[in-house]
């Protein structure tokens, strides 16, 4: 039991790690454009951040969405031109780079910044 209790309290503090807030995460992000892993999926998109919370995603199949983020109850909100419904991730700041839970639903997925300077194509957007 004893050996229990000191794993819990040992743990709360990484548990209890504060989410970045609008402003703490667009001065990560504005003027970048990021690729994000899963545990299981080493390429699972990249994101160009435009100013006044603008973004492009894309899943490097060449489609790219425009979206804008927003802050909502503590959580970063993306909302796309192509799907009303927002996706909402509560993003942390570690030290190897931001890592995102999505909130929309229980056990979501979970993303991480990778160090990888991948290029954003788009070749559904004429330039």
């Amino acid at each position: 039991m004893r050996s229990l209790l000191l794993m819990l309290s040992l743990a709360t503090p990484a548990m209890a790690q504060d989410t970045m807030n609008a402003e703490d995460f667009d001065a990560h992000v504005t003027g970048r454009t990021i690729t994000f892993r899963t545990d299981t999926n080493p390429t699972y998109g990249v994101e160009a951040y435009l100013p006044g919370q603008r973004v492009m995603w894309s899943t490097f199949d060449g489609t790219c969405m425009y979206g804008v983020w927003y802050e909502s109850k503590g959580d970063i909100c993306f909302r796309y031109d192509d799907d009303p419904e927002p996706k909402c991730w509560a993003i942390y700041d570690e030290p190897g780079g931001i890592r995102a839970v999505f909130t929309n639903v229980p056990f979501g997925t979970v993303i991480y910044e990778t160090d990888a300077d991948e290029p954003l194509i788009c070749n559904d957007l004429s330039s």
